[in-house]
């Protein structure tokens, strides 16, 4: 396996490979091992704010917490509207630039989305 595949039912990434077979640990459910049938992981990456609102590349979003800047003695203060963010995988999963401060890498569990 590749290691970026997910069960296709479940969508957990505790599967494996047997003899041309994918199986998932979390759910038992089989399927063939062709890359079609696999799930990306990017393509299911789902992210939500603190308010469970789903984001998307491109959205603004509002900072719901003072953030201390790591390595610096700036603030991200409450309330601060970050526009045109980009998702990714990881630690913090929103990249973005604040003015002020520059580029930084933001926990969606600190922000809240702006419905426009």
């Amino acid at each position: 396996m590749n290691g970026t595949s997910l069960c296709s039912k479940c969508g957990a990434d505790y599967v494996f490979e047997n003899e041309g077979m994918v199986s998932c640990l979390e759910c038992g459910h089989e399927w063939a091992a062709d890359s079609a049938s696999l799930v990306d992981r990017d393509v299911a990456m789902v992210i939500k704010d603190s308010n469970g609102q789903v984001l998307q590349d491109g959205d603004t979003v509002t900072v719901i917490k003072d953030l201390k800047v790591k390595g610096s003695s700036s603030v991200v203060k409450v309330g601060t509207k970050v526009k045109n963010i980009r998702l990714v995988a990881g630690d913090h999963d929103i990249d973005c630039k604040i003015s002020g401060i520059g580029a930084m890498g933001l926990k969606s569990e600190f922000v809240k989305k702006v419905v426009e």
